[in-house]
Order: C-alpha cells, then structure tokens, then sequence
C-alpha cells in the first residue's frame, strides 16, 4: 500500500476529486471569471474574447501536486484547467510513485471514476467545451477565422473522451 500525501485513504484520489461537492460550481465560476478578465481589457473585441477563452480553457492547464495540493482554493484556480494537456497528456498520479503506480499508464481523463464510462464527471467535463464553443460561435456570429480555431480546438479537446477511444493513442503519441 503507497502512502498518500493528504492522507483520505483512497488508493488514488486523482481518480475521484472532479466528482467532489462543488467542483462544478467552483469551474464554471473559474470559466466565467477569466473570460469577465479578457473582456475587461480594452483593446480586446467580445468575439476576440470569446474565441481567447475557448483556446485558454482548452489549452492551459493547473495541476494539482505535493507541493501545491488540492484545497477549496486549488480547486477554484483548476477549476480553469486544461481539457488538452490536464486532462489528456499527463499520465499517472502526483501522490504516487511512477514505479508501483497501476495508473501510471493512464491519462487523468482514463482515471476519473475508475475508468467507468458516462458518468456525470465525465458527461459535466465532455459538455463544457461544447456549450462554450456553442457561446462562442454565437457571440462571434460565426466569424470564419473564429469558427475555424474553436472547432479545431473543439475537436482535439473532445475526440479523446469519446468511450472508444479510452486507452488508445493515436500514432504511438503519449504511449510510453
């Protein structure tokens, strides 16, 4: 049995604190306190600030680890987490060592609920960056080079959820 940094006696918490009482609540507040940042800029248009909130929040990424655990106060900064690089490159647990770790080959998104397919986690964490690329295609009237960067994203961020692609990488990227 590995010891735990933070002690809540799970064998690997990464696979369960998305699913925590109010971290919904704490990442769309997240969500919505970065784009209110962008469109406080001056020099930044409302169609710019949505397509620069869509890539934010599929591109960059916070990671809770030993050094910096998963408090109510981390949990509202990874509330504006990465889907790409969070959620789908890093492998393994922080708490755990890379050598015992069973997990060590799967991504965060293949760890949520255990594996389990179509849970509200991942259902929650499948349609936020649809209904933010839907937001943002509205508040960008479909602008051509607007549409064309969100969807790209749009698809990069949700291909990899897809239940048929769990565990699968595509061109040996990310395998080892």
């Amino acid at each position: 049995m590995t010891s735990i940094a933070g002690g809540h006696g799970e064998s690997n918490p990464n696979s369960s604190w998305l699913s925590a009482r109010g971290f919904w609540l704490a990442y769309l507040l997240g969500l919505l306190s970065v784009h209110l940042l962008l469109l406080s800029v001056p020099f930044v248009s409302i169609p710019w600030a949505w397509t620069a909130t869509n890539l934010l929040h599929n591109a960059v990424s916070r990671q809770c680890n030993q050094s910096f655990p998963c408090d109510h106060i981390t949990v509202w900064y990874s509330s504006f987490k990465a889907h790409l690089y969070f959620l789908h490159v890093i492998k393994g647990a922080p708490w755990l060592s890379t050598e015992n770790d069973p997990s060590r080959r799967w991504t965060h998104w293949e760890q949520i609920d255990d594996g389990v397919q179509m849970t509200t986690t991942r259902k929650f964490l499948t349609a936020a960056p649809i209904v933010l690329f839907l937001l943002t295609c509205l508040y960008t009237r479909n602008s051509t080079e607007h549409f064309i960067a969100n969807f790209v994203s749009l698809v990069v961020v949700t291909l990899p959820k897809l239940p048929q692609f769990h565990g699968v990488r595509l061109f040996n990227i990310n395998k080892y």
